[in-house]
């Protein structure tokens, strides 16, 4: 697959190399896994001179032997003698940088805590020292959001404060996912988009394998997920134990309830037979897993919630996958397959709400979105979109089949909303369907 859009963000790489000629730069570059890091900065700097080292979990004295090869081979940086502490490392690499300009990515950067405690006071030494005549261009990318996060964002922390800039990768636009699709697929129909968005929700990694390998309809992509030696049958594993280390059991079981549609606290507790409220809450705001609903402008503090999975693939993981790993490791996924064909009608219709709700959201249209529903569970609203500004905004309800709208019952339902929340808004009332993707 080529290479598509992350324009915003080239810009924003080259114009930090660009500056770091006169003045040190210091990047930090955060996303979850297979979102496209490593590529996008390959593509970025392409042109420039760079090292690319890769922090994997060695012993620190072969890390170092393996970084010198890489210094040397890539920048024609020589070190000499036999570099054993990364701290030294570093400080040879900022004080070449005193004398010319280079980029240095470090990737997985997070792991450099397994390898040496300490190694993160070292370099917020080494970087506080000679970074005022350096001419470095410097870029920390992880994935393990959390221990990012908590490296250059907690106060307590050695290099908190340090860097100059931080960017958030994020997955590919609706816009974006509809291109790659038309390029691999131009007749594709909005089942195949939908089904597309369902299984990677934007994420490059997934998008190329199922591109790549020729998997562009509804149908193909289900048969690659089920296939023998799928990629995405393991995935949901492999992306979390490293996240959760050894208290992945009971954050598997929340999310694997969560994504069967057991959604309240009291739902959550009764399944688990004990109080989930600390796990729910790390899975939240430490782990950024899952989010709190609350309906639209509901009051800060109200206890209407429920909770969904944010990333579109671990919430189809959770639903069809985890929860069948006897299939899987019985090698019965003709049977999997057709449970997931069974059910994928009431699950992609969920999945088709977050569909339009970021498609809107990617117009710029509107400055929140989301769903509402009132304490009594009577009145449910699919989509609300609201322009905070100019107190304009969008209702609409969201079926699979156009003929399931009822703009009637919506009506209805829009009546119910408190005047006090919505009264100065003019809305619009809208229905979407698959036949409107």
């Amino acid at each position: 697959m080529r290479f598509y859009d992350r324009v915003k963000e080239i810009e924003l790489l080259k114009d930090n190399e660009e500056k770091s000629r006169e003045h040190a730069s210091f990047m930090v570059l955060m996303g979850r896994r297979r979102i496209g890091k490593t590529t996008l900065l390959t593509h970025a700097l392409a042109d420039k001179e760079y090292a690319y080292l890769f922090v994997s979990r060695d012993n620190e004295a072969m890390l170092c032997r393996k970084f010198q090869k890489n210094l040397e081979e890539q920048i024609g940086l020589h070190v000499y003698g036999n570099i054993t502490h990364f701290r030294d490392l570093f400080e040879i690499v900022m004080k070449e940088s005193v004398n010319r300009h280079f980029t240095l990515i470090l990737d997985e950067f997070q792991d450099l805590y397994r390898v040496n405690s300490s190694t993160f006071s070292d370099l917020q030494d080494i970087w506080d020292r000679y970074h005022a005549d350096s001419h470095i261009n410097l870029i920390a990318c992880g994935s393990i959001y959390t221990l990012m996060k908590r490296i250059f964002e907690d106060k307590s922390e050695p290099l908190y404060g340090r860097p100059t800039s931080k960017m958030i990768l994020l997955p590919f636009s609706i816009a974006t996912l509809k291109q790659i699709l038309a390029d691999a697929n131009p007749n594709f129909t909005s089942e195949d988009l939908l089904c597309l968005y369902m299984l990677t929700g934007g994420v490059a990694k997934y998008i190329e394998l199922l591109i790549d390998g020729g998997y562009t309809t509804k149908e193909k992509m289900l048969d690659a997920v089920c296939r023998q030696d799928s990629y995405f049958l393991t995935e949901g594993h492999d992306l979390l134990v490293n996240e959760f280390q050894g208290e992945y059991g009971t954050y598997f079981s929340i999310l694997q309830l969560i994504a069967a549609g057991l959604t309240r606290r009291s739902e959550i507790d009764g399944a688990l037979q004990k109080d989930s409220g600390t796990f729910l809450s790390k899975l939240d705001k430490d782990y950024e897993m899952i989010v709190k609903l609350q309906p639209i402008l509901a009051k800060p503090g109200s206890k209407i919630s429920i909770y969904e999975i944010r990333d579109n693939f671990l919430r189809f993981w959770f639903r069809f996958i985890y929860p069948y790993q006897s299939l899987v490791e019985r090698g019965q996924l003709e049977i999997l397959r057709q449970y997931i064909g069974e059910q994928y009608a009431q699950f992609s219709g969920r999945t088709l709400e977050r569909y339009f709700q970021d498609k809107l959201m990617e117009s710029g249209k509107y400055t929140t979105i989301g769903n509402w529903w009132d304490r009594e569970g009577k009145n449910e609203i699919d989509l609300v979109a609201l322009n905070e500004f100019n107190h304009t905004g969008l209702i609409a309800e969201v079926k699979r089949n156009p003929d399931r709208i009822h703009f009637d019952k919506l009506k209805e339902k829009v009546t119910a909303m408190p005047k006090s929340s919505f009264g100065h808004y003019k809305f619009d009332i809208k229905g979407f369907s698959l036949n409107d993707m």
